[in-house]
Formats: structure tokens, C-alpha cells, sequence
């Protein structure tokens, strides 16, 4: 019997038409049957991090969230890069999860595409950091980095380019391994 394994989806963009989230959802069309995807819709609800209401009974919308990764086996996140760094509604996430151990040796996969050349190098090294920091385990091969993603998604939400297509696939077949 092959094992069901969970995983978070998160967009690091609130952006509707968002190519990270038309990507996040591609990747999940790219996904073994035994992979089931929860898309984390929270990004915007959640108040700016506070110590001060970061505990037991604290705000609803950061208890989903936890909630969500406390049921997942596994976590993808896709991101943009925004002013060379991490989007401020995803650092501000991750800032929540800190002290709560959700992240704890949970398998997680990243993936940052831009529209630049760069593929958005430096969004995905502060965010690898901020895992890193909060005990995330990135699995190998589980990262990517996707330069001119506008030339390799089209407007359906379909990638179109076969290199970055066997690297997501690939990357989700490291995510699986991660979970055996």
C-alpha cells in the first residue's frame, strides 16, 4: 500500500493573478496520486507578528495556520521575490511559527521564481535562512530556483518549459522521499 502524504501548499504572493501561484498550482498537477495538497489561502489574515499575542489562545488565523502544518507530512513553498527579499506577508508567517515548532524536521521544499534573470536569488537565500532557523528540514534536491518565469508558465498556468518541468517533478519526487 503506497503511503498518503499530505502537504502544504503556500504562495508567497497575495497577487490574484500571481505566477507563483499559478505555479504552486501547476506543481501540484505535476504531483503522484499519493500526494494530497491543502492551498494555505491564509498569507493575508494574519496580523502583523506580535510577541505579545503569540500565545496558546492567540489569533484565530494563526492557529489555522499552525493547525495546517501541524496536519501536513510535508510543505511546499513557492515565492516571488520582492524588493530582494522575502515578500513581508510570508516572512511575517514564518515569523509566527518561530517559537511554535511547527516547522520542526517537517520535510519542505522550496521554490522561488522571478521574472528576472536572477530567478529571485535572494528571496530564496533569506528564506532557506529563516527555515533553516526555525528547524524546517529542506530536502535535498528540494529546492529551485526559476529565472524568467514568465517565459516558462503560460497564461493558463501551464509550464511550458520541459527542463523546468522534470526539475519540479523531480523536486517532488525528493519531497516524497523526504516523507518515507
Amino acid at each position: 500500500m503506497v503511503k498518503t502524504i499530505k502537504v502544504l501548499a503556500i504562495s508567497g504572493s497575495l497577487r490574484q493573478k500571481s505566477s507563483n501561484t499559478a505555479l504552486m498550482h501547476a506543481i501540484v498537477g505535476l504531483a503522484r496520486e499519493n500526494m494530497v495538497f491543502t492551498i494555505y489561502n491564509g498569507l493575508g489574515d494574519l496580523p502583523h507578528f506580535n510577541p505579545d499575542l503569540d500565545v496558546d489562545d492567540g489569533p484565530v488565523s494563526v492557529l489555522e495556520l499552525r493547525s495546517q502544518l501541524n496536519e501536513a507530512d510535508a510543505v511546499l513553498i513557492c515565492t516571488p521575490e520582492y524588493g530582494n527579499g522575502v515578500p513581508g506577508v510570508l516572512k511575517n508567517a514564518l515569523d509566527w511559527l518561530v517559537s511554535s515548532g511547527q516547522f520542526m524536521n517537517k520535510p519542505t521544499a522550496v521554490v522561488t521564481a522571478s521574472p528576472t534573470p536572477m530567478g529571485g536569488d535572494k528571496a530564496h537565500d533569506s528564506i532557506l535562512l529563516t527555515l533553516n532557523m526555525i528547524n524546517a528540514r529542506i530536502v535535498e534536491e528540494g529546492t529551485m530556483m526559476i529565472p524568467h518565469i514568465n517565459l516558462k508558465l503560460n497564461n493558463e498556468g501551464v509550464i511550458t518549459d520541459v527542463l523546468t518541468k522534470r526539475g519540479l517533478i523531480s523536486l517532488l519526487e525528493s519531497l516524497v522521499r523526504a516523507c518515507s
